[in-house]
């Protein structure tokens, strides 16, 4: 999901360098929505692996 969201963040600065600035504010906002959406989750996954008591790698 990371990976989505550093395409999308790619695809908003390329478009916004080119001059497309309803592209290129879609694509960051896309690109904002899955990188917050994948902190989340990695906190979660830390929380859950934490309440299982195995140790952080």
């Amino acid at each position: 999901m990371l990976g989505w969201a550093l395409t999308f963040l790619v695809v908003a600065l390329i478009a916004a360098a080119l001059g497309f600035s309803g592209i290129a504010g879609a694509a960051s906002s896309i690109a904002q929505v899955l990188f917050f959406i994948f902190v989340v989750l990695f906190i979660v996954a830390m929380v859950a692996r934490a309440v299982r008591g195995q140790p952080p790698v």
